[in-house]
Parts: C-alpha cells; sequence; structure tokens
C-alpha cells in the first residue's frame, strides 16, 4: 500500500527498530542511501547496509538476514515486482519500499499489511482499481444448494434449468471478467519507465521531520541528475523536478550581503546555474569534452573526417585558440572564461545545437573545489562499475557511496579520472561502430552487438555503462543515417558478459524522438521472446529491459523478438 505520511507510517514505525537496508547499485540508491544514513545517525538507528545488484542477490541478502531483522528497507528495487511471492517472508516482516522503477506492481499496491510503498504522491501511476484485477471468494463460489424436497417435481425442473441458466451466465461473466483483467494489466504493465527519483523521496522525508542540512540536499540534486544523465526521465519531468529543488536551495544558500553575516569560504555552498552540457569540462580540458560529450559528439559527427573539421570551425567561429582550448581548463586563460558559456552558446546555436546550455546545479566548497551534478553522477558511476579488481565485490559500491561524501576528495578524483575513460572508450566505440556499420536494422528494431576482443569491451559488461553507450550510439545513428525510418526505431545491444560461461548481456532503449516519453517496452518482449524459445536467460537485473543471454541461444532468441514486434 502507498504511505501517505512517511514521518509516522514509515520513520516512526523504524526508528526504535534494528532495520536491514538493501540498496541498489545505482547513483540515485546510493544518494537516497546517504540521505537516509544521515536521519539513521541523528536518531541512533541501528541498521545494516547490503549493497544488492539484482535480484539474485537480493533473495540471497534477505534468505540470509530474515531471522534478525523483522524491518526490511529496499532503495531502488522491489516495486516492479510480487515481493511476497518472491521472498515467501513470515507476516510479522515488514517491507519499505522506495522504489523509481514504474510500473509498480498491483500486489505490492494492494498488500495491506506488509508492503508499504514511499512514493511521491504528485506521480500520475495508474494504476488499475482494486475491482478490476481481485476477485472476493465469496464472488467465486457458486451456491448451488437451493433445492426443496417437498416441492412438485416441474417445479424442481424449472428450478434447475433456472440455475443452470444462472451458472452459465456467472462463469461467462467470470471469463469477460478476466478477459478484461488481462488486458487491463498488460496495457499497465507493457511498459518499463521511472518515477521521481528515490534521493528526492528520501530528501522530502528529512525536510517534513526539520532534519534537512545542505548535504541532503546535494544528494538529492545528484539523484535527480542521475535520471538525466542517464536518460531515464523527460525534459519536462526534469525541469519540474528541478524547480522543486530550486526553493530549497534558496533557503538554504541564501547569503546576507554584509560582512558580519557572510560564510567562510571554506563553507559548502550550492547554487543553481545555467551551465554548459558538457561531461566534465571543468575538470578536462574543452576540447576532450567537446570531443567525449555524446550530444556534441554526435551532432558534429565526430567519427568522421568532415565532423573533425567541423569542430575546428566549431572554434573557430568562437574565436578560440587551439592551444587553449586543450590545455586543461583551470589553466586556460581568464579572459577567455569569463564570457564562455555566452560565446559557445551563441556558435552552437550557428551548427544547430539550441539545447547546449542546461538547468543544473554545483556546489563549491574552499577556492578550488567546483563541482557540477553531473560531474560527481559520472564519478560516482565509475567507480561503482570499476573493472579493476580491489578486494570483494562490494568495495566499488563502498568506494562509490564514500565518493559522495565531501571529506572523500581523493576517491572523487579518482572516479572523475576513471569517467573520463568511460567517456573516451564510449565515444570511441560509437565511432567504430558508425565507421564499420555494426548497427544493422532488424525490421522492428536496430541491432548492434560488439565483438569479444573489440577494444574497451569489458567495460561494457556493466549494465550502466552498456546503457550509457547504447544510448549515445543511438543518438550518433540517428544523426549519420539518411534512413527516415531508422532514426523512429529502438536499439537492442548485446555485449560479451563472460567468455567462460559463454554469456552476452543485452540492453533494449526506446527510440531517440522529440517526443519520447522514456518508455521502454523492451522487458516484457525479452521475457516473451525467452519463453517462447525457451532460451537461457537470466532477468536478474532491477530493470526489466537488461537481460543476461547464453551465446548460442542469441540467434534463436532476435528471431522470436523480431517476429514479436514486427
Amino acid at each position: 500500500m502507498f504511505v501517505t505520511d512517511c514521518r509516522r507510517e514509515f520513520y516512526d514505525a523504524i526508528v526504535s527498530q534494528r532495520v536491514l537496508l538493501l540498496v541498489a547499485s545505482d547513483v540515485d540508491a546510493l544518494c537516497a542511501c546517504k540521505i537516509l544514513q544521515a536521519l539513521f545517525q541523528c536518531d541512533h538507528v541501528q541498521y545494516t547496509l547490503v549493497p544488492v545488484s539484482g535480484w539474485q542477490e537480493l533473495e540471497t541478502a534477505f534468505l540470509e538476514h530474515k531471522d534478525q531483522f523483522k524491518y526490511f528497507v529496499f532503495i531502488n528495487c522491489g516495486a516492479n515486482v510480487d515481493l511476497l511471492e518472491i521472498l515467501q517472508p513470515e507476516e510479522d516482516s515488514f517491507f519499505f519500499v522506495c522504489d523509481s522503477h514504474r510500473p509498480i506492481n498491483v500486489v505490492n499496491v494492494y498488500n495491506e499489511t506488509q508492503i508499504k510503498l514511499l512514493v511521491k504522491q504528485d506521480d500520475d501511476l495508474g494504476v488499475p482499481a482494486y475491482d478490476d484485477i481481485f476477485r472476493d471468494e465469496e464472488d467465486e463460489e457458486e451456491d448451488s444448494e437451493n433445492e426443496s424436497d417437498g416441492s412438485e417435481p416441474s417445479d424442481k425442473r424449472r428450478r434447475f434449468e433456472e440455475e443452470v441458466i444462472e451458472r452459465t451466465m456467472r462463469r461467462r461473466q467470470r471469463r469477460e471478467w478476466e478477459a478484461r483483467r488481462r488486458e487491463i494489466l498488460f496495457d499497465y504493465e507493457q511498459y518499463e519507465y521511472h518515477g521521481t527519483s528515490s534521493a528526492m523521496v528520501m530528501f522530502d522525508l528529512a525536510w517534513i521531520m526539520s532534519k534537512d542540512l545542505n548535504d541532503m540536499l546535494w544528494w538529492a540534486i545528484v539523484g535527480l541528475t542521475d535520471q538525466w544523465v542517464q536518460d531515464k526521465i523527460t525534459q519536462m519531468k526534469y525541469v519540474t523536478d528541478v524547480g522543486i529543488l530550486q526553493r530549497h536551495v534558496s533557503r538554504h544558500n541564501h547569503r546576507n550581503e554584509d560582512e558580519e553575516n557572510s560564510l567562510s569560504i571554506d563553507c559548502m555552498r550550492i547554487a543553481f546555474e545555467y551551465d554548459l552540457r558538457l561531461a566534465l569540462y571543468q575538470h578536462w580540458s574543452l576540447y576532450e569534452s567537446l570531443y567525449n560529450t555524446s550530444y556534441t559528439s554526435a551532432n558534429l559527427k565526430l567519427w568522421s573526417v568532415q565532423g573533425q573539421k567541423r569542430l575546428q570551425e566549431f572554434l573557430a567561429d568562437m574565436g578560440l585558440p587551439l592551444k587553449q582550448v586543450k590545455q586543461k581548463f583551470n589553466s586556460m586563460d581568464m579572459s577567455l572564461k569569463e564570457n564562455l558559456r555566452e560565446m559557445i552558446e551563441e556558435s552552437a546555436n550557428k551548427f544547430g545545437m539550441k539545447d547546449l546550455r542546461v538547468q543544473t546545479f554545483s556546489i563549491h566548497f574552499g577556492f578550488k573545489n567546483k563541482f557540477l551534478a553531473s560531474d560527481i553522477v559520472y564519478a560516482t558511476a565509475s567507480l561503482m562499475e570499476s573493472i579493476e579488481k580491489e578486494g570483494p565485490e562490494t568495495t566499488n559500491f563502498i568506494k562509490a557511496l564514500d565518493s559522495l561524501s565531501r571529506g572523500n576528495l581523493d576517491k572523487l578524483h579518482q572516479g572523475l579520472d576513471l569517467a573520463k575513460k568511460q567517456l573516451r572508450a564510449i565515444q570511441q566505440t560509437v565511432a567504430s561502430c558508425i565507421c564499420t556499420n555494426l548497427v544493422i536494422s532488424q525490421g522492428p528494431f536496430l541491432y548492434c552487438s560488439l565483438m569479444e576482443g573489440m577494444p574497451d569491451v569489458k567495460l561494457f559488461s556493466k549494465p550502466v555503462s552498456l546503457c550509457l553507450l547504447s544510448k549515445y550510439l543511438l543518438k550518433s545513428f540517428v544523426c549519420s543515417t539518411k534512413s527516415k525510418r531508422c532514426k523512429l526505431l529502438p536499439l537492442v545491444m548485446a555485449a560479451p558478459m563472460d567468455v567462460e560461461q559463454g554469456t552476452v548481456i543485452m540492453v533494449g532503449i526506446p527510440p531517440e524522438t522529440e517526443s519520447s516519453d522514456k518508455k521502454n517496452f523492451f522487458g516484457r518482449a525479452f521475457e516473451k521472446a525467452a519463453d517462447s524459445t525457451n532460451s537461457r536467460t537470466l532477468h536478474n537485473h532491477f530493470d526489466m529491459s537488461i537481460i543476461e543471454l547464453k551465446t548460442e541461444d542469441r540467434s534463436k532468441f532476435l528471431d522470436a523478438l523480431i517476429s514479436l514486434l514486427s
């Protein structure tokens, strides 16, 4: 059931209990976790934190801990499946689910006792009515005990005929109801999409309790920016949520002009900004950032010689010398940096890049440290999916979580370096896929498969990196192709996952259109294609549109997917 009063029904219920915190491996989940940890610290709540990257780990973690805990908090996992069926918990276990995955499973919505959903009330969820999905058991029982012994045989016959007609009518009504139920559930569950960021939901809780700090506000901003960077929400949703957070930023970072009340330079300050849509440009060179950002790279077609020339023309139009743009941003001449945003925006409009400025937030502490929210998202995601083996599997999760704290700047800078490597690898892979025509039209969708032995292919065995690559590749392909039909197609992408076990990881992403509502139909399509061909697939990810598949089953799986979507 939906929680209407987060403070009373959620926080007050767990504050005196021992809590198991199960957190998914994405940046929004980490930010929500940081906010909740800060609240738990305030009230000395005992908790155990377990990172989970998929359904198998979630089930294992629950089985290991179910005897010690009665209260479980799920962050960015658990809402879109029937939790009680998967976990089979005791009746005295309670689950609090804060998850941005949609649609929410109807059994979770209508469970009044064990499952509490922490969801922003403004979200348009479109949950079907209870009576359309569930029937009471009494309705299903057919009362056939209506016969009376003392009546005439003709009366008995008439009554019997009436009962037969009544039963037939009831059966027909039930069949019609079941057909309508299937239709309603299909419409409701057909598309996968994302609701309000979990970090924002947790920040709302902190605000209601008057315990919101500037750090918590920053984590909420990073959680929202993660959804935008990963292309999980529409531009309209992003701008609306930015507006909500902007009011909190004004409240927390209000400055009086007089010197007595001014804060020390070491204090943390958050500011709303219209900044450039260039990845990590303040921690890189402007040239590298323009080259490795999907938006500029796709629009300028930087994988071609013609595209390289256009980049040179773009820089010349701004009047920026190559020597300046190729050195670190911090080392550029102050005179150039002062009006840089205006210069870039003016030239970008001439080159057809009208959306190069974007609403975002920045954080300052000290003279040197200024970061944009997107910088933190790239750095944290890269730390979490780092392919360098260091200790146990949870090491990356803990590192990524630590990098969100202000005291761990060394980890954040390490994340920024990894993010630069990742963006370069994505850009090079996109260029190689387009130049060697690896993206092929399969009819109802585009398909691209990375081969074992390609540079950086190991990096793309991780779901977030593969999704970023797929979205960059589709943007670039749409800009490069002359076929109008191909511009409207979704993309299915596969990459080697485990060579020894012979598995590939596959992701499906929706078409790149202006009116795109970010709804993804591949989750259900993958399930049906796997069932119809008995393909050996593993639907282990919290995003249904990411699956693992045996390499030898790939061709029959794709054939089934083509016929299903045609």
